[in-house]
């Protein structure tokens, strides 16, 4: 038996009962120099969070102690990816909220699946923990109001994975959209494509031996076990996940919404379904979401499995102007005038991916990743910051809300909530496993 599994049989039996999502510890924040070494634990490693763990791992005066999972094959690796990376071993926890205790703790790096990434992170903040948490800052609505009460209450650093808000060159072009470089913007046109297959009919089958299915689920409400839902297939059941509109939608949006400088749509209208196949998949496969807004309009166009480029490219977003465009893909953009002749572009040499699921450039993670420890170490706003994460989020959640009630939503301007509709507004919230609803 290697050690990984030895240290994972020995953190399972020593769990501590923490009573649910209303486990509220005394803050065990400490005060960090600019110089001082943050540690941090990493929760959920079976895809994206184990890259993350090692580009985390390799930050300058930064360590990673913990590597929380609930399935063995995911803890080990994490566990490997960080071996590998700096050639230490962190401690391997089944359930993170059992080193939420350690004052030496700082910080928690959270890709659970979308329906523990709010109450993962109400719970860290009032830990006294800063938290990284994975894009969408939450299941549903609500949840990301709590989420943003939980980082003011605790004063904690709350960063979402939107990247690409730390991205240089991308941060260059919407400085020049900003300072009228294709002058009024009026439109932002956002898409994803992809070529996923079908996910079949599963089958109830019993647990896996590796797998805390109980813990797995955590807040949400129990439903039995199926053999094509761990691990990632729980993205296209409404259940656990949130479509691809949430699973990458959110960067297109947020990158649009950034351009824009718009808080919220004044309208949001939602067609598509599940069409490619006929399997257990529930969100849409095809989407296309429209957004009115004040002075502007915005679209995502999503296609799970059809990965025909727009613009000759897999993912992106372009901004229209009175005098022109600028489209960007990666860490790159391109700005044309009203004849579609090319005026400027800047490439970025980073290489990107953009259909990746664990990194699309561990370098431009590495960048954001370093925007949210300076802020640990300096104070300051994150780039991704939990009130701009909630917003694009919602974003998104909006247009899902539209396809599922069949209905275009009315927003307001105030807060982002639906106004005049009582079936949409059932959606702004979700029912949780007693016992495991989230508080702040």
């Amino acid at each position: 038996m290697d050690k990984t599994r030895r240290d994972f049989i020995k953190n399972t039996s020593t769990l501590v009962a923490l009573g649910g999502l209303g486990f509220h510890a005394k803050s065990y924040a400490r005060i960090i120099g600019a110089n001082e070494r943050i540690t941090v634990g990493i929760m959920g490693t079976n895809g994206r969070g184990a890259g993350m763990a090692a580009t985390f791992a390799r930050q300058k005066n930064t360590d990673v102690v913990y590597i929380c999972d609930v399935e063995e094959n995911a803890l080990a690796k994490g566990i490997n990816a960080v071996k590998k990376a700096v050639d230490k071993e962190p401690k391997a926890v089944k359930d993170f909220r059992t080193i939420l205790s350690d004052k030496n703790l700082d910080a928690m790096y959270l890709a659970p699946p979308d329906h523990w990434h709010a109450p993962a992170t109400i719970i860290c903040c009032a830990a006294g923990k800063h938290v990284y948490v994975e894009k969408p800052l939450c299941h549903n609505p609500r949840e990301g109001e709590l989420a943003v009460e939980a980082a003011r209450k605790y004063k904690r650093i709350v960063q979402m994975g939107s990247q690409r808000r730390s991205w240089p060159v991308l941060t260059q072009g919407i400085q020049e959209l900003h300072n009228g470089a294709i002058g009024k913007v009026y439109m932002a046109k956002t898409w994803y494509t992809n070529n996923r297959g079908p996910i079949g009919v599963g089958k109830k089958v019993p647990v896996p031996s590796n797998l805390d299915f109980e813990l797995w689920q955590g807040p949400a409400p129990r439903r039995p076990y199926q053999d094509n839902l761990v691990h990632y297939n729980w993205h296209w059941f409404w259940h656990w996940g949130t479509g691809e509109a949430l699973n990458n939608g959110t960067h297109e949006i947020d990158v649009a919404r950034w351009g824009l400088g718009i808080d919220y749509p004044t309208k949001v209208s939602s067609v598509g379904g599940r069409y490619r196949y006929q399997d257990d998949w529930q969100t849409p496969d095809t989407q296309v979401i429209t957004f009115e807004c004040p002075g502007a309009s915005v679209v995502w166009e999503g296609r799970s499995c059809n990965g025909a480029l727009v613009e000759g490219e897999d993912r992106g977003v372009i901004f229209y102007g009175e005098n022109g465009s600028m489209a960007t893909g990666g860490n790159s953009y391109v700005i044309r005038d009203v004849k579609n002749k090319i005026v400027k572009e800047v490439k970025s040499s980073e290489k990107i991916d953009g259909r990746d699921p664990s990194s699309p450039s561990a370098g431009l993670d590495a960048v954001h990743i370093d925007n949210f420890l300076k802020c640990i170490r300096e104070g300051g706003t994150p780039n991704a910051d939990v009130e701009t994460g909630r917003k694009s989020t919602l974003w998104v959640q909006l247009g899902n809300i539209s396809q599922r009630i069949g209905e275009t939503l009315h927003i307001d301007q105030k807060n982002g909530h639906i106004v005049g509709n009582q079936k949409a507004m059932a959606l702004w919230g979700r029912e949780y496993q007693p016992g495991w609803e989230p508080k702040v």
